[in-house]
């Protein structure tokens, strides 16, 4: 079985920063494929394809690296692990409403972009067990130790929890400066980070040209309210970057933009590595 993430440590540990790439997993069981109804094509239309290349550079300002490996399509690590859909799964009981999972969004998706169902039929619950055990658990009990770690080591830890968004999703954006956002940055309305976490990330893409927007229309989802505790010095920012950016989003090739894309996340990366030096008075009082 494919190991369900890959970690990308720095040679040195000198910033308080963990880049989380959740959705960039490509490695597709192959009795998952031989049981859903999508092409090949199709059923990649929800990764977030490259995101984890985007930011491969995060080692190499001090910063660790971790990148999921097993598809959203397969489990969803950016979701709570008891969001089952029982209109996908045999036995999943049926809680309050949420309108994850009732979309078919949940932990173990329905459906992929534009909803399209990835297959027909029920899961027997033993199978989304599964897929919570090798690929959800691993994932999450690396990331809380990297974070534990960074804590403890900087007084701080900073999340930045790093997605790719289509281009059509950005029609219900709000305008900045009579432009459609290129980067939104999201921290739950306040509630996932300090304002001087969103504020400076903020600075530091428009400094490279992107146009950025904040919690419209992705404010941050499971990963960034789950480990975002300003009070406990641990800050959560989720980053969506517009994939028509740097990809071909039809047939999921980098496109001609790529490189120029990575090496102005490349210099970004670098400043965003050493915020944490803003908190270190604040976290040793």
């Amino acid at each position: 079985m494919t190991k369900p993430f890959i970690l990308s440590e720095p040679r040195e540990w000198t910033s308080p920063a963990v880049f989380s790439s959740p959705h960039s997993g490509t490695a597709y069981p192959a009795d998952f494929l031989a049981s859903a109804d999508l092409d090949p094509m199709m059923i990649r239309s929800s990764e977030d394809a490259f995101v984890d290349r985007l930011y491969a550079a995060a080692p190499d300002h001090g910063a660790p690296l971790l990148a999921a490996t097993l598809p959203r399509a397969y489990v969803d690590v950016n979701r709570a692990a008891d969001e089952l859909d029982p209109a996908l799964i045999a036995g999943a009981q049926r809680r309050c409403a949420n309108p994850r999972v009732s979309a078919g969004l949940g932990v173990i998706p329905r459906v992929v972009a534009e909803g399209r169902p990835i297959r027909q039929g029920k899961i027997p619950l033993r199978e989304a067990l599964k897929r919570l055990r090798l690929g959800y658990h691993p994932y999450h009990e690396q990331l809380e130790a990297l974070l534990s770690r960074q804590r403890d080591t900087f007084g701080v830890a900073l999340l930045f929890d790093c997605h790719s968004m289509p281009h059509d999703a950005l029609c219900s954006a709000p305008m900045v400066r009579g432009r459609r956002p290129d980067v939104v940055l999201g921290d739950r309305f306040g509630a996932a980070c300090a304002r001087w976490v969103i504020e400076a990330a903020a600075e530091l893409f428009t400094a490279q040209g992107f146009v950025v927007a904040r919690n419209a229309p992705f404010a941050g989802g499971y990963i960034t309210q789950h480990y975002g505790r300003p009070s406990r010095n641990m800050h959560a920012l989720q980053i969506e970057i517009d994939r028509a950016l740097y990809m071909d989003e039809r047939r999921l090739v980098p496109n001609d933009r790529f490189e120029d894309v990575a090496a102005r996340l490349s210099a970004i990366l670098a400043q965003m590595a050493r915020l944490g030096d803003a908190a270190t008075p604040l976290a040793a009082e």
